[in-house]
C-alpha cells in the first residue's frame, strides 16, 4: 500500500482522467471544469499545482456551468485543498465534508440467503428498474421506510442518463452489480475503473439499498463483491462515504478512511 501522500496524488489523477472521454475541459483559475453532456455530469476541481482555489474561481466554474446548462458541482480533497471549503461558501455554496476511504484490507462478505448477485449487461432491459432501486434509496437516506415498488418509468432526464449508462457499461467504464431477491431488484451499486499512469484505480459508487430492506447486511455485502471485482485489475480502489454512519459500513469490508472529500453545489434552497 503506498504512503498517504502516494494515494491522494492517484486519487487526484484519477478524478483527472475519469471526465476526459466524456467532457472538454475548461479552465476557471486553479479550477478545471469538465462540460460535457447534462445526463453525465462530473463536477469542478482543483488542478494539482495550479496554485489556492479563490472565490473568483468559483464563480468563475459557476458560470461556465451555468452557461453549458450543467449542474452547479464543486469537489475537492480537503487536505489538498483546504481552502476551497471557504472559497465555495463565500460564493453562496452549501458545502459538505465526507470521509475519503480506501479498500485496505477487503474482507469478503455474504449476502443473505436468497439474495443472487449479479453482473449488469449493457443490454439488460431491466436497467431502468435499476435506476430506479438508487432513486428511491437516496431519496429516502434514513434507515428503514417503508417506500415498495417504483414504475420503471423514468423521467426524461433519468432516461438520459440510463442510456448514458448503458454506453459506460458496454465500454467497461462503470461496472454494474444488482442484488436481485425473489426476482426484485433489492440494492444496486457500481466501481468506475480509470488507466491511471500505468496502472488502474477504480472508484465505488452509487451503492444503494431499498430502505425498507436496509440493516440487512445487504449495501455490505454488494459493497464487498464491488471490491472483489475492481481489485482484479485496479491497484487502488476508494470511496467517498455519504457520512460517518455510511463509513462505518464500509469499514466492515475493509475500507480504511483516508482523508475528507469536500463537496459543494447550489443547497436544497437554491432557486
Amino acid at each position: 500500500m503506498p504512503t498517504r501522500p502516494g494515494l491522494l496524488d492517484c486519487i487526484e489523477r484519477y478524478f483527472a482522467a475519469a471526465p476526459l472521454p466524456d467532457a472538454r475541459i475548461e479552465v476557471a483559475g486553479a479550477l478545471d471544469v469538465p462540460i460535457g453532456a447534462p445526463a453525465w455530469p462530473w463536477p469542478a476541481r482543483p488542478r494539482p499545482g495550479a496554485g489556492p482555489v479563490t472565490v473568483a474561481d468559483v464563480e468563475a466554474a459557476l458560470a461556465l456551468q451555468l452557461a453549458a446548462r450543467v449542474p452547479v458541482a464543486l469537489e475537492w480533497v480537503c487536505e489538498r485543498a483546504p481552502e476551497a471549503v471557504t472559497a465555495a461558501r463565500e460564493a453562496g455554496l452549501t458545502v459538505d465534508e465526507l470521509p475519503l476511504l480506501v479498500a485496505a484490507d477487503p474482507v469478503e462478505l455474504l449476502l443473505p440467503a436468497g439474495v443472487r448477485l449479479w453482473l449488469v449487461g449493457a443490454d439488460d432491459p431491466d436497467l431502468p428498474r435499476y435506476q430506479q432501486v438508487a432513486v428511491v434509496a437516496f431519496a429516502h437516506p434514513g434507515g428503514r421506510v417503508d417506500v415498495r415498488e417504483t414504475s420503471a418509468v423514468l423521467s426524461p432526464e433519468l432516461a438520459a442518463r440510463t442510456e448514458v449508462l448503458r454506453e459506460r457499461i458496454a465500454a467497461g467504464r462503470t461496472v454494474m452489480m444488482v442484488a436481485v431477491e425473489d426476482g426484485e431488484p433489492v440494492a444496486v451499486g457500481s466501481h468506475q475503473p480509470v488507466a491511471v499512469g500505468e496502472g488502474v484505480v477504480s472508484e465505488v459508487v452509487g451503492v444503494a439499498t431499498l430502505p425498507r430492506l436496509r440493516g440487512r447486511g445487504l449495501g455490505a455485502g454488494l459493497a464487498s463483491a464491488l471490491v472483489a471485482h475492481a481489485r482484479e485489475t485496479a491497484g487502488l480502489v476508494f470511496l467517498t462515504a455519504g457520512d460517518d454512519d455510511v463509513a462505518r459500513v464500509y469499514e466492515r469490508v475493509g475500507f480504511a478512511r483516508l482523508a475528507t472529500t469536500g463537496v459543494a453545489g447550489p443547497g436544497d434552497d437554491a432557486a
